[in-house]
């Protein structure tokens, strides 16, 4: 889960300007694993003003851990 808050909190700081009131709902597919130690980045893409898709991977392995993501901004 703790790859999950990392992930929100890129989010919410790309798209929102930290602000957590904008925060609507996310949802991901956990789908791989992940060990201590390793680095996450996670990909973003804005689909519309509200909407932003993303995925997750460790770098050291290049493996996809949170896929299908969607984050929900409350409109401006």
């Amino acid at each position: 889960l703790c790859t999950y808050g990392y992930a929100s909190r890129a989010l919410l700081k790309t798209f929102a300007g930290n602000n957590p009131k904008r925060f609507k709902s996310i949802k991901a597919r956990f789908s791989s694993h992940i060990f201590p130690g390793e680095t996450i980045e996670t990909e973003m893409w804005q689909e519309s003003a509200t909407r932003v898709l993303f995925r997750s991977r460790v770098t050291e392995r290049d493996e996809i851990i949170l896929s299908n993501g969607a984050f929900t901004l409350q409109p401006q």
